[in-house]
């Protein structure tokens, strides 16, 4: 396999260098700008598994300017971050969450780029308990957990290159979809009614999400691309709240049998976010309407891929 170094890239003016290409996202952006003719430089941690990929490691920033330099990408999609909320290894949000992001950027510049955009996920957990209802972008930040504090703190660097790059920050709430990991709440829930599990431990079940459907979230990273929308922060989101009761109730229905719900304290978090729902009036207003599905629909494709 050739070296990075080695490697020519097409040189059309659509090129995305993505980031997190391999991850439950990665994969439905990927699918998504391929779809709409973009050629996308997937980046892996790694070996490459085809022709569009190359390996980055985001804490190395050498290896980002390296990347940079042999891409030279006309946008940037920035996935890639440990995202799951319990992670063991406290250290490893910042390290990989800021420092990673900062290489990113900084070698963008390094390296003399001048992108038509670059999208910087970062997440809608850094409202944290919000008592605003449903949560614009202008709602003052309240993170109660390690990764929301190191987006938060991502988001605060970033912003520090906005008046030198086209960069937009997304802030998305919760989604979900088909091959998402099995540890994500709704994806344990589809799990256990596909299986017909006699019972199923969780934790609040009073808990309020929005639930978004992870095609729809592809199709808003790349309208952002689209658009304009440079220096912006911009909630990803439905705009629907949904207890995790609710969630329960439409799988009874779809897979037509019930399950013995046992509240487990252990799933219970101390630093819980009790409500999270979002404003999409931004979202609409810079891009247009997003056809939403409807979180019954995205339950029913997950368990058809069982």
């Amino acid at each position: 396999m050739a070296s990075l170094s080695e490697k020519t890239f097409v040189t059309e003016q659509r090129r995305v260098l993505l980031t997190g290409v391999n991850g439950f996202t990665g994969k439905y952006v990927r699918a998504e700008l391929e779809a709409a003719g973009y050629t996308v430089i997937g980046a892996v941690v790694g070996a490459p598994s085809g022709p569009n990929e190359v390996i980055l490691d985001i804490t190395s920033l050498d290896n980002c300017r390296r990347v940079m330099e042999t891409v030279r990408p006309d946008y940037v999609i920035h996935l890639a971050a440990i995202s799951f909320v319990q992670h063991a290894d406290v250290e490893a949000f910042y390290h990989v969450n800021v420092i990673g992001t900062l290489n990113l950027i900084q070698a963008i510049a390094d390296a003399g780029l001048s992108p038509q955009r670059v999208l910087v996920a970062s997440s809608a957990n850094i409202y944290g308990n919000a008592k605003a209802g449903v949560i614009s972008e202008e709602q003052p930040p309240e993170p109660v957990n390690h990764y929301a504090t190191s987006k938060l703190a991502m988001e605060y660097m970033v912003r520090t290159w906005c008046d030198r790059l086209p960069i937009v920050i997304t802030r998305p709430f919760n989604y979900t979809g088909v091959g998402q990991a099995p540890h994500f709440l709704i994806p344990k829930i589809v799990s256990h009614f596909t299986r017909r599990a006699a019972v199923i431990e969780l934790g609040n079940l009073d808990v309020e999400r929005d639930f978004s459907d992870v095609r729809m979230v592809a199709r808003a990273y790349r309208g952002l691309l689209e658009h304009d929308c440079a220096g912006q922060v911009v909630n990803i989101c439905s705009g629907r709240p949904y207890a995790i009761r609710d969630i329960l109730g439409l799988m009874r229905e779809i897979a037509g049998y019930e399950i013995d719900v046992r509240v487990n304290p252990a799933f219970v978090r101390h630093s819980e976010v009790k409500t999270l729902v979002g404003s999409t009036e931004k979202l609409r207003r810079l891009i247009g309407e997003l056809n939403y599905i409807p979180l019954e629909e995205t339950l029913r494709w997950m368990v058809s891929a069982k």
